[in-house]
């Protein structure tokens, strides 16, 4: 298995030049064959196919796709393309590292795009109308990465994937909307028990929400409560009780003076380090630089 650590090396797959050393589009059909072998990432990717191959493969979990599908990709999955009859993909692919989205709005806001943690083995259908979109996203960005650069581009690049990134949560969603529609109402129910939970102030004695007890409160097993929401939601219960925690945490960030060590005990993390590690991770910022930037409210 190869190992995709870096933009200079994709670039090089595919015969072009570096122009951003954490972002790249590029079009499937200029790669090297070996592109298309057993290939892990160490990068955030969204891939867009334009013709049938062969056999797509995430993970070593075989994909259902057609014209015009859509997959994700994100750090330490694997992405195989097995051809059929040497017939080369086509489409387009943005690739972008994390480190991209430290101290930036798109970082702050990134949990949003839950898609990436899912669990699915059919890629996403567009319509041609939604094609168009998001073909037209990614020419959008590959035009701005041949711009030269100036003091906006910055900007500019981010803004681009965070468009791009918030049809594919559109047209996810729509895809899955009748798994949504069965959960509706566990996950209203459970909106609202996280939500009364951590506006209460008892985490601070009782600790954090985590799936076991949330599983109690609905009367089921642990493993059935995650199994439910893993399959409707496409993302696991853990996760889920994590964003819920940061959207918490972003609400009290903006809106009080409460210290960052408060807010951490407020939310039931034993220790600050814990919160800031968590809140970094899932935001890609620190809360202390969240809060000095323009999500808040004077």
């Amino acid at each position: 298995m190869h190992i995709l650590s870096d933009i200079d090396k994709l670039n090089h797959l595919f015969a072009t030049e570096t122009l951003h050393p954490q972002v790249a589009v590029v079009e499937l059909e200029h790669a090297d064959n070996s592109f298309f072998g057993s290939m892990r990432y160490e990068m955030f990717a969204l891939i867009l196919l334009e013709n049938e191959f062969g056999e797509l493969y995430r993970n070593n979990t075989r994909l259902a796709y057609s014209i015009g599908s859509l997959i994700t990709v994100k750090p330490g999955q694997s992405v195989e393309m097995k051809l059929k009859d040497d017939v080369k993909p086509r489409g387009w692919m943005l690739a972008f590292k994390a480190d991209l989205l430290e101290k930036t709005g798109l970082g702050r806001d990134f949990y949003m795009f839950s898609f990436f943690n899912a669990d699915y083995n059919k890629a996403i259908d567009l319509s041609n109308v939604e094609h168009g979109v998001i073909r037209n996203c990614f020419y959008n960005l590959h035009t701005e990465l041949n711009t030269p650069s100036d003091h906006l581009s910055g900007q500019l690049i981010r803004l681009g994937i965070g468009t791009l990134l918030s049809y594919v949560k559109r047209y996810f969603e729509k895809q899955h909307i009748s798994g949504v529609r069965t959960c509706e109402t566990m996950t209203g129910k459970l909106d609202a028990l996280l939500d009364k939970y951590l506006g209460s102030g008892q985490p601070a004695q009782q600790g954090q929400p985590n799936v076991t007890w949330c599983a109690e409160q609905f009367a089921l097993s642990p493993s059935h409560f995650s199994s439910l929401i893993k399959k409707e939601l496409k993302i696991t219960a853990q996760d889920y009780i994590r964003n819920k925690l940061i959207e918490h945490a972003q609400v009290l960030l903006r809106q009080t003076n409460m210290t960052i060590n408060e807010i951490a005990e407020e939310l039931g993390f034993s220790y600050p380090n814990h919160f800031t590690r968590m809140f970094r991770n899932t935001t890609g910022v620190t809360p202390l630089k969240y809060r000095k930037g323009p999500g808040k409210k004077n």
